[in-house]
């Protein structure tokens, strides 16, 4: 016959032993059906070489490769101008790159060439991971508009179709990474809120190009936006 007492003390005991187990497992983000990796731009343009080379750029594909493995949904993102796009200082006679022009839809930072379609500067790093690969969302190929935000065109109208196919699959919680934290990353996270998406940017897995204090503005409009920042770790992967 078991002893009740005995078996109450074992199953209390085994409850301690096992709490901080649980503890570290409920501390940790779980992707499932509704969640997205989401990996912008990783393209050759912005890393080390490229014509506008994101500092220690390289640094997030092994780590968006192993979190590739713990999502069931993935999907990248791809800078894909034309040859004179109107982001480009070369398109503006006189102007040097990263001075701020007016244009229609607003102020526009002018860029060195970059990702212009079918070269090989376009391409995405040959590092990374794309066998998961759902979809990939090729942004900034109208001549006269720019695009970072994976959902919208820079004059915040034009749609890229991301939003609308997510919802279409159920997917609700998206978990952004890649370049630059303070362009792309940021303005695909925003948007996404606006979207009524809920959003983590994976600190560890972006890298930013922080000009004259874009990074930490870039962080405190995603923080206002109710964009969450965690890192790698935090997820399970």
């Amino acid at each position: 016959m078991i002893d009740r007492r005995l078996f109450l003390a074992r199953s209390a005991a085994c409850a301690v032993a096992l709490s901080p187990l649980r503890a570290v497992a409920a501390d940790k983000i779980a992707p499932d059906d509704k969640s997205v990796l989401v990996v912008v731009d990783v393209q050759n343009c912005f890393l080390p070489g490229g014509s506008l080379a994101v500092k220690d750029g390289e640094q997030v594909v092994p780590v968006i490769n192993r979190l590739s493995k713990a999502f069931p949904n993935v999907v990248l993102t791809q800078d894909w101008h034309t040859q004179n796009h109107v982001s480009f200082a070369s398109s503006h006679p006189g102007k040097k790159p990263f001075e701020v022009v007016k244009l229609p839809y607003g102020d526009q930072v002018l860029w060195p060439d970059h990702c212009v379609q079918g070269t090989d500067g376009a391409a995405l790093s040959k590092d990374l991971d794309v066998s998961k690969a759902q979809l990939v969302i090729r942004k900034g190929f109208r001549n006269d508009v720019d695009s970072y935000s994976a959902l919208l065109e820079a004059d915040k109208k034009t749609n890229t179709g991301l939003a609308g196919y997510l919802k279409e699959r159920g997917i609700s919680k998206l978990f952004v990474t890649g370049l630059a934290t303070d362009f792309c990353v940021a303005w695909t996270a925003i948007d996404a809120r606006m979207a009524g998406f809920d959003v983590f940017v994976v600190d560890d897995a972006c890298r930013g190009i922080d000009a004259q204090g874009s990074l930490m503005k870039a962080w405190d409009a995603m923080s206002k936006a109710g964009v969450k920042k965690i890192n790698s770790g935090d997820i399970a992967a």
